[in-house]
């Protein structure tokens, strides 16, 4: 495509965004590992989805899908998974896409949970922007929820 929206959209989609936040609790890394897998649930602590679904195991390279309250349904897949300790998965958004890397460190009788999101394209600052204000809240309900059990 030589044309010059082709050009613009290439370099778009090369520049990203990229922000993360972390939160701690006294609950053990395990039960927020528990949360961080338990997919079709994720709508239960991250507002910005509908729903969820991932098809077979939590392993690198599953396949599922999401359904975020802005955009159409959208299939995701597992880029990494280290069990216990972190995983990665990348969907397409419009004009772009989003990766979304989840972490685990325990110390100090503490789990230190961290979210990285990445956005490329067009809508990267928009919904970037988006995301960076509901992700406290995301972070707090899953401490919530890890420390009630």
């Amino acid at each position: 495509c030589g044309t010059l929206f082709c050009v613009f959209a290439s370099h778009a989609q090369e520049r990203t965004y990229r922000f993360s936040h972390t939160d701690s609790t006294t609950a053990a890394a395990a039960r927020i590992w528990q949360l961080w897998t338990d997919v079709d649930n994720w709508k239960q602590w991250d507002k910005g989805l509908q729903s969820s679904t991932l098809n077979g195991a939590f392993v690198t390279g599953a396949k599922g899908s999401l359904l975020p309250d802005i955009w159409p349904r959208s299939q995701c897949v597992l880029t990494e998974v280290i069990p216990g300790r972190s995983y990665s998965f990348e969907t397409r958004i419009p004009f772009g896409r989003l990766v979304i890397s989840r972490t685990l460190v325990e110390k100090e009788n503490k789990t230190f949970f961290t979210h990285t999101v990445t956005l490329t394209g067009l809508l990267r600052k928009v919904l970037g922007k988006r995301y960076k204000a509901m992700l406290p809240a995301v972070l707090a309900t899953i401490q919530q929820l890890a420390e009630e059990q």
